[in-house]
């Protein structure tokens, strides 16, 4: 009988290396960022039990379990997402097995669940990132996440696990760092956009455009 993960907390990660920055595709270092994480499961002696979990687009670190509050995010962590998100998959004995595996899910850089991004405050000026935050790619995000695998002692990852976006942040860690994935699980994914999900993707851009708290990305101003 499967049973609940109970209870959970999110970690953070803090990375801070003005002499090893992680660079952006864009060119532009950033030395000093924040990742939100949670685990669920025990890591075993040699750290190769790890299932690394992509959330989809708007998701968060908390994928199981129940988590209350975060630090710092106030009204963004409303009672809609108390419950991960992936609860039914994630436990013992379930799809992603915790009596066997230790899953890592980590908010994305550029997230708002407590990961460095434009809700956050800019070091440099005090103020809200806000639309200066800088532009990311989908390896930026995958980079970042080497940074916390390395932080955690994790050299090779039992799988990678993902689905929407998160399938396509799982194809993109096993080509770009082969040697510290073994299993690729992507899901509702595929190797490239369609047409149809670009026309999708535009649709959700006018919406935001239209919100009129939007002000050009400045939520915060």
């Amino acid at each position: 009988m499967s049973q609940s993960i109970g209870k959970t907390q999110t970690r953070f990660f803090e990375y801070h290396d003005p002499d090893n920055p992680l660079v952006l595709r864009v060119g532009r270092p950033l030395a000093r960022f924040t990742l939100a994480y949670e685990i669920y499961g025990r890591m075993n002696a040699d750290k190769s039990n790890v299932i690394l979990l992509f959330h989809a687009m708007t998701g968060s670190q908390h994928a199981a379990g129940i988590n209350t509050t975060v630090p710092g995010l106030d009204g963004r962590w409303t009672e809609e997402v108390h419950e991960g998100w992936w609860n039914g998959f994630i436990g013992p004995n379930k799809a992603l097995d915790t009596s066997k595996f230790c899953v890592l899910s980590v908010n994305y850089l550029g997230g708002c669940y407590g990961s460095t991004g434009p809700a956050s405050i800019n070091p440099e000026t005090g103020t809200y990132w806000g639309p200066s935050f800088p532009v990311l790619r989908m390896s930026d995000i995958v980079d970042s996440q080497i940074k916390l695998l390395d932080h955690l002692g994790v050299r090779r990852l039992h799988a990678v696990v993902g689905a929407s976006i998160g399938g396509f942040l799982s194809l993109l860690i096993a080509t770009r760092y082969p040697d510290r994935v073994r299993i690729v699980l992507p899901v509702g994914t595929g190797v490239e956009t369609t047409i149809y999900q670009r026309i999708i993707n535009f649709e959700q851009v006018a919406a935001i455009e239209a919100d009129p708290n939007f002000r050009g990305g400045d939520y915060y101003g």
